[in-house]
């Protein structure tokens, strides 16, 4: 596990986050301080961007691509991880309910006792 590399690390400094991405340095600075991105900073305060600022970027470059300003940017990204967030929400509340109709279901088993009788049909009053 410690070959890969983790999504999360900030290793690359500006000018080869702006090549992976496609857009110029001064770009990222521009997404800085519009909030669109916030790279980790070295002890010195140099920027640092991880495989997830990329395709952070990558997302941004294909947004304003489409025609979006850099406002609207932010509210699609902020809708995106809200869904994102929605849906983890959402599963995690279908496991627990598939979990808890498992234990009742589990329940039902114990309470059930073999009847040894033969049933007998009712022929009323």
């Amino acid at each position: 596990m410690a070959d890969r590399p983790q999504p999360t690390r900030a290793v690359y400094v500006i000018s080869v986050a702006a090549e992976l991405a496609g857009v110029h340095p001064q770009t990222l600075r521009i997404y800085e301080r519009k909030g669109l991105l916030d790279p980790a900073r070295t002890g010195g305060g140099s920027r640092r961007y991880s495989d997830r600022d990329i395709e952070r970027l990558r997302r941004i470059s294909e947004l304003t691509d489409a025609g979006l300003n850099l406002a609207g940017v932010k509210a699609v990204m902020a809708l995106e991880a809200e869904v994102a967030r929605l849906q983890a929400e959402l599963a995690d509340a279908r496991e627990a309910a598939r979990q808890a109709v498992e234990r009742v279901h589990r329940q039902y088993r114990r309470d059930l006792v073999p009847v040894n009788q033969a049933p007998v049909r009712y022929r009323g009053p």
